[in-house]
């Protein structure tokens, strides 16, 4: 699954602040301490362990080393600060926690070029929050909100349109592999129950129209695409807080959302009850 916090975090959880350039050997040579500490946190996250009761320990070592260094106003030791903040958010899947360590970084380090991309990450912090807020109000059984725009041929493209038909809307990408990997089942589906009542709306979230031109006739893509170029700046993954893809709804015949992410199998035999065919 492609992300938004992956595609628009400027650093890498545990990777993003190489060891090697922190600190000049000194006191109790936290350069060595750093190198030591970050494969600690790599192994236990790559073994699944996502709890920061998990990594009481590491923590501590942490808070240990940017206690040691509170002297030092420097972007190194703002970094460390700031791993700590990517710990929270990436990690521990904390936003709150990570919001106020990074208000505390700009507090504590405000003249550093760290500083300044403490205030990337909490915008993105944000969109991320309000584009949760968005999702969890789109659940099945609710009403999916409507749109009026244009298709990618100039034709006028809403739910509306296909009032008596069961819909999916599609957020997808030519560069997203799950996309890609997963249109074989979505065009299946249409294939098959098109013309028994099944519409799709895709939301393509490309960059470049003649890639996105290209890749939907060569994969012989019939349905309707919404795009505007804007990327993750989609004007409709906005309106609808997605901030990952393929992330799908399939709508019954009165607009409302029968279910969400609907893969594989999945999708052609949700779509089969929505008609009456089982």
């Amino acid at each position: 699954m492609k992300t938004l916090l992956s595609a628009l975090t400027a650093v890498t959880l545990l990777t993003a602040i190489p060891a090697s350039s922190l600190f000049a050997a000194e006191k109790a040579d936290p350069k060595a301490q750093v190198q030591l500490l970050i494969p600690k946190f790599q192994a236990k996250s790559k073994a699944g362990k996502t709890a920061e009761a998990d990594y009481a320990d590491e923590l501590k070592e942490l808070d240990a080393l940017i206690a040691a260094q509170k002297d030092d106003k420097s972007d190194d030791s703002a970094g460390l600060v700031m791993l700590k903040a990517q710990i929270y958010a990436q990690l521990f899947e904390d936003t709150e926690k990570a919001t106020q360590i990074l208000k505390q970084l700009k507090t504590d380090y405000p003249d550093t070029a760290t500083s300044k991309q403490a205030d990337r990450f909490l915008e993105m912090m944000e969109k991320q929050a309000a584009s949760s807020k968005i999702q969890n109000a789109l659940k099945p059984g609710t009403q999916f909100p409507d749109f009026s725009e244009n298709d990618i041929n100039g034709k006028p493209l809403s739910i509306a349109n296909y009032k008596g038909k069961v819909v999916l809307v599609d957020f997808w990408a030519t560069w997203c592999g799950p996309c890609v990997a997963e249109l074989p089942n979505v065009i299946a589906a249409y294939d098959k129950y098109h013309d028994k009542g099944f519409e799709i709306i895709g939301i393509s979230l490309d960059s470049e129209k003649e890639k996105l031109d290209s890749f939907i006739a060569s994969k012989k893509v019939t349905w309707p695409q919404f795009f505007d170029g804007q990327g993750w700046q989609n004007k409709l993954a906005a309106q609808y807080g997605v901030n990952s893809i393929p992330a799908t709804y399939l709508l019954d015949k009165e607009g409302k959302i029968i279910a969400k992410g609907l893969r594989g199998e999945a999708l052609g035999a949700a779509v089969a009850k929505a008609l009456g065919e089982n």
